[in-house]
């Protein structure tokens, strides 16, 4: 209930700041006119003059969304073979990484945002388990042959509350993303400690100060306003919680700038074509790669947003980069 509170205060707050900046606007260019019956259309004028791109398309930001949501709902049943194929499975090592340079530990929450088919929630509570595992068998060892600081510790925690169980949240805004996500958890085996959550990069539905690490795997590029969904990370991240973002990005070498540039343009919509049957949807994934600002454009939007200790690791030769921040 509060997080849903919390979310209409926003939208409120931001719709008035809207409304405030067109009316600023409407008095300064069209003096006053916009109090005229005949000009009163300058409000929602204003709203669909907006405009953000679609791949190489402008359009309309009210329209942007829809027609990302449209795209992953055509793409959803075959998304984790497309990944496969027009990767050539090496998206399965970035994410790998994105997991290694994490290191969570048994205790911590992660929010996945636009993590549709639980690649990263997988990993995430992979990892943590074999952490769990590997600390059992140090505490084994440890107590076939105790120390005298062993022991002394032992005394001064058995009283203590053990750590707190780790979870996953994956949140995305479509249900068709989560839908094959929850099939595949289900095929795994996989329920424990891990949720389900249908919400929007821009207006989480979730309270300030909840989560431990906060990721978004080759989703933000997706995102109509990145600079909000940044925000929204921020506040949802505990005090010193950390922001992790897999992204695609500008490649570094000439030569491998130029073959990836071929192969995207060229291999990937045929691809989706062939195995998918909607070579459209890939094609609007490509262009939206190269929308996407470079690596230190993005770093500094990170820093903007109010994250700290921003770096950034180029991956495949900047195929992808892996982007990091802290809140403090």
């Amino acid at each position: 209930m509060a997080a849903s509170m919390r979310l209409l205060v926003r939208r409120a707050i931001r719709l008035s700041h809207k409304n405030i900046n067109v009316t600023a606007a409407g008095l300064s260019g069209r003096s006053g006119s916009c109090w005229e019956p005949s000009s009163c259309r300058c409000f929602s004028d204003a709203a669909e003059d907006r405009s953000t791109h679609f791949g190489f398309e402008t359009v309309p930001e009210t329209e942007k969304a829809k027609r990302v949501y449209k795209v992953f709902e055509n793409v959803a049943q075959k998304y984790d073979t497309m990944n496969d194929a027009m990767s050539l499975g090496i998206h399965r090592l970035w994410k790998d990484t994105l997991l290694h340079v994490m290191h969570p530990q048994p205790g911590v929450r992660l929010l996945d945002v636009a993590g549709g088919t639980g690649d990263i929630a997988f990993r995430f509570l992979e990892y943590i388990r074999s952490q769990q595992e590997r600390q059992k068998r140090r505490a084994a060892r440890s107590v076939q042959t105790p120390s005298w600081q062993d022991i002394s510790s032992s005394y001064s925690t058995e009283d203590e509350v053990g750590p707190q169980e780790s979870r996953a949240v994956v949140c995305d805004i479509n249900k068709e993303m989560l839908k094959m996500g929850k099939q595949k958890a289900d095929s795994l085996g996989v329920s424990a400690g891990l949720s389900w959550v249908v919400g929007d990069a821009e207006e989480l539905p979730f309270d300030d100060d909840q989560f431990d690490i906060y990721t978004i795997a080759f989703g933000i590029r997706n995102v109509t306003h990145i600079d909000q969904a940044l925000q929204e990370a921020l506040r949802v991240l505990k005090p010193g919680g950390r922001f992790m973002c897999l992204e695609f990005s500008k490649v570094t070498n000439p030569l491998l700038a130029r073959l990836y540039d071929a192969y995207s343009f060229q291999m990937i919509p045929v691809l989706g074509e062939v195995i998918a049957g909607d070579w459209k949807s890939y094609q609007y994934l490509v262009e939206s790669i190269r929308k996407f600002p470079d690596q230190e454009e993005f770093k500094q939007m990170i820093e903007d947003a109010g994250f700290y200790s921003v770096q950034y690791y180029n991956l495949t030769g900047g195929i992808v980069a892996l982007h990091s921040g802290f809140k403090l």
